[in-house]
């Protein structure tokens, strides 16, 4: 019998599923036009100064991992008084690390633009107007993502889907505006994006408020062993993200110091393509990261590592099922979808999908190493070596490597942190690493076997063209879900799923039947 945990999981996840749909196709609709709009240099000064600027963004991200997990923690224990200590413990930390950062980016991060960021003649100052307001966008993120945290940990994933369709659609607003305002359309961008951050953080804050009973300001509660526990707990993991940085957005800068502003565009437009993919298996590790650490701190060690065993599984399967269409035909999609594709945006694309399918297998293992609050050896190893990616990358760079070569180091540096990551996972929970290879890593490598082959042989066989291509990405669609679910599923999860979708398709005949009458 389907336990009502796991109803609420599958639950949460198909309707994350097709509200990523959804935002999917309107996000990447909305790149096509901001790189046509902006064109392919001022498209590669963004991602350069945005990433600059994203150097300080894992603040928010790491925080908010932190609110989750001890609000999630409290949850699990039904602790009331926990709920509202946390709540003011991390509004005072968040405040102050928005002071903190306003000062570093005003100072340290305002001289590198000034100094050392390589931005084509005459954009100079369209490039420092954008990095002011890709600041306050950072800014207002920090305030937003605890609230974003706090409706995650209480597994309240219709709310925090409503709220990420009206951004996506906001977003889309900002394209249609950026063609008929007359302003520089660099400056005009950053500018449109602060102001939907902004409203995103209106709409988070206030249903927080009105909704949970621990968001409040009318009375400051104090637990200072509280506050020392989070503050460790958040600086390993700060130590983490700052390394997830370094492999990522600092790799861009590094791009723009050594190759022209095309190669960046297409570094950037490979990581927002990955990104976008991603956000599949991404959602639904976030409606699994609560219930793993609830089952932890009630106690419930099999139902834990069942959760990481199945959930690991399943995001890696919502992320291929994506990606390997996208892999094959990734010159069709881009020449599709874009009106200007930049050099080597295909190659670099691919890559970043291979890079992000091997992270996907490791999400629930994040959360299960968050779970027991003790970050330091896995944070201090993995972290060491992400930060080991960039200087790599930096030196096969400068010895003369194609750009490309930095994806290969960072697909190398995945699979090493993969079985870094499982033995420590082990270590801190007692997870049991058999089960993960025999339930969850046998069953992917039958999944990709099963559906790359057939459909890279199709490929090769039919001749180009729309159609053609069309014909290719269905038939891997098809392929991908029927493998998915009758060879990579067990019986467990193909109840869940297939009660789930019953359910749905029920609540939506009783809301037509009520519309006739």
């Amino acid at each position: 019998m389907v336990s009502e945990r796991n109803k609420r999981i599958a639950h949460n996840t198909l309707m994350l599923y097709f509200r990523q749909l959804l935002i999917l196709f309107v996000s990447l609709y909305t790149i096509r036009i901001v790189l046509h709009q902006l064109g392919v240099e001022d498209y590669g000064i963004y991602g350069a100064v945005g990433g600059l600027v994203a150097l300080s963004a894992f603040l928010p991200g790491t925080l908010a991992q932190a609110t989750q997990r001890f609000f999630s923690f409290a949850l699990g224990e039904q602790n009331d008084e926990r709920l509202k200590k946390t709540f003011s413990v991390n509004l005072t930390l968040y405040v102050s690390v928005a002071l903190i950062a306003l000062i570093a980016l005003q100072t340290i991060g305002l001289w590198f633009v000034n100094t050392e960021l390589s931005v084509p003649e005459g954009r100079f100052e369209a490039a420092k107007t954008l990095y002011h307001y890709a600041t306050l966008t950072f800014l207002v993120s920090v305030i937003t993502s605890p609230f974003m945290a706090i409706i995650m940990a209480h597994e309240d994933m219709k709310l925090y889907a409503y709220i990420s369709i009206i951004e996506a659609f906001m977003k889309l607003g900002v394209v249609f505006l950026l063609q008929y305002i007359a302003w520089d359309k660099l400056e005009l961008y950053g500018l449109l994006v602060l102001c939907v951050g902004t409203i995103n953080a209106v709409l988070y804050i206030g249903i927080c408020l009105y909704r949970y009973d621990e968001c409040q300001f009318r009375k400051f509660y104090w637990d200072a062993a509280l506050f020392r526990e989070i503050i460790g707990f958040t600086g390993w993991t700060l130590f983490g993200a700052i390394s997830t940085v370094a492999r990522t957005h600092a790799v861009t800068v590094l791009l723009n110091q050594s190759f022209s502003p095309a190669v960046v565009a297409a570094r950037a437009l490979a990581v927002q393509i990955a990104g976008q993919v991603n956000i599949f298996s991404s959602n639904f590790n976030s409606s699994l990261y609560p219930p793993i650490i609830k089952a932890y701190a009630a106690n419930k060690r099999q139902e834990m590592y069942g959760l990481i065993t199945g959930g690991s599984k399943i995001t890696f399967f919502l992320l291929w099922i994506f990606a390997l269409p996208m892999m094959v035909k990734m010159d069709a999609v881009l020449s599709i979808w874009l009106k200007t594709v930049p050099s080597d945006a295909v190659l670099f694309s691919q890559l970043a999908l291979v890079e992000a399918l091997i992270m996907s297998i490791s999400m629930p293992l994040f959360a299960a190493a968050r779970a027991p609050g003790k970050m330091k050896v896995y944070e201090l190893t993995l972290g060491s070596i992400q930060i080991g990616i960039l200087l790599t990358a930096w030196a096969v760079v400068a010895a003369g490597a194609p750009a490309y070569a930095v994806f290969i180091v960072a697909i190398l540096a995945n699979i090493l942190m993969f079985g870094v990551r499982l033995f420590l996972v082990n270590w801190l929970t007692g997870f049991p690493v058999e089960n993960f290879l025999r339930f969850t890593a046998l069953p992917i490598i039958g999944i990709v076997s099963i559906s790359a082959l057939p459909i890279t042989v199709m490929n090769h066989l039919l001749p180009n063209g729309f159609y053609w291509s069309v014909l290719v990405i269905f038939a891997s669609f098809a392929v991908s879900s029927i493998a998915m679910y009758s060879i990579g599923l067990d019986k467990s999860w193909r109840e869940k799923i297939v009660e789930t979708i019953r359910s749905r398709l029920l609540k939506l005949k009783i809301s037509l039947q009520r519309m006739r009458f």
